[in-house]
């Protein structure tokens, strides 16, 4: 059985690693810095709670569960928010992953934006308007109702 993406990057610690300097970029960032300044107060708690997010996106164990959309909707995002959000994401899985891993962790991280967008009314960037959402198995073959994987239209 292949390996998952979480354990081919190094596993948890690699991923706290990881999710602990992009949200010290988030923290500072002007933009979107204040969102999660006014939302989050315990910043270590949130840190292992998005662990479980991203470990559970990586394949795995199924730690999270929470309503990770409905924490966004009532944020009035703009695109501007996820602009930045993603560039400080690319940017940090870049320095902190091996290159693979950080191009599937990117992926799903536009995957994600893209349907956050979609769920909190923020219209879609023209390049993303030929996605589309599947559901079903992930990669590594376990069925995932947090599947956020898309495909291109043809």
């Amino acid at each position: 059985m292949s390996e998952n993406l979480l354990d081919r990057l190094g596993g948890r610690p690699v991923l706290l690693n990881l999710l602990r300097h992009f949200y010290a970029d988030v923290r500072q960032h002007r933009d979107i810095g204040p969102i999660f300044t006014a939302h989050i107060t315990d910043w270590p708690s949130h840190l292992e709670k998005i662990a479980d997010f991203w470990g559970t996106i990586a394949g795995g164990p199924r730690a999270y569960s929470g309503p990770m959309v409905g924490k966004h909707m009532p944020l009035d995002l703009k695109e501007e928010h996820f602009h930045v959000w993603l560039g400080l994401w690319e940017r940090n899985c870049q320095i902190w992953l091996p290159a693979d891993c950080a191009r599937e962790m990117i992926q799903f991280a536009q995957n994600i934006a893209l349907r956050l967008r979609m769920a909190c009314g923020v219209p879609v960037p023209a390049d993303k308007l030929r996605t589309a959402i599947t559901l079903g198995q992930r990669t590594y073959g376990k069925p995932n109702p947090m599947d956020l994987r898309f495909t291109a239209k043809p």
